[in-house]
């Protein structure tokens, strides 16, 4: 299966990313029968198993790809859906970078968000905010 007949029905498109990184991430699709049509999965970089491959976690994938291998960031410093408090509510950011020297603390949160979607960069901020992390 292509990334593109899995981005077909969304806005997200690949521009960021390059044929190279896009090509490692397809040659790694594994394709499971689901109520009897086949359905992408990948094997997550940071959770070490098999998740749905939807539009937007192929987008994370290969920000995971970059994040490991161009900007050399451990997959032991990062985590994937990691819960932020605003009091007794809990949102979950998409991916998060501990910090170096204090483990439990998150450096660098990556949102992801819908093309188009004007919400994100508040949404980041305010995660940001509420953890501390200097980055977003």
């Amino acid at each position: 299966m292509k990334l593109i007949d899995i981005l077909k029905d969304s806005n997200y498109n690949l521009s960021q990313f390059t044929n190279e990184q896009a090509l490692i991430l397809e040659k790694a699709i594994i394709l499971k029968e689901v109520r009897g049509s086949q359905v992408p999965y990948i094997t997550c970089l940071v959770r070490k198993k098999e998740i749905k491959l939807t539009p937007e976690e192929v987008v994370r994938q290969l920000y995971l790809m970059i994040l490991i291998e161009e900007y050399n960031y451990p997959i032991s410093r990062m985590e994937l859906e990691y819960g932020v408090s605003f009091g007794r509510e809990t949102k979950r950011a998409d991916i998060v970078i501990f910090d170096k020297d204090h483990p439990t603390s998150p450096y660098i949160i990556v949102e992801l968000k819908k093309p188009k979607l004007k919400d994100g960069k508040e949404q980041l901020k305010s995660y940001c905010n509420a953890t501390g992390a200097p980055m977003g």
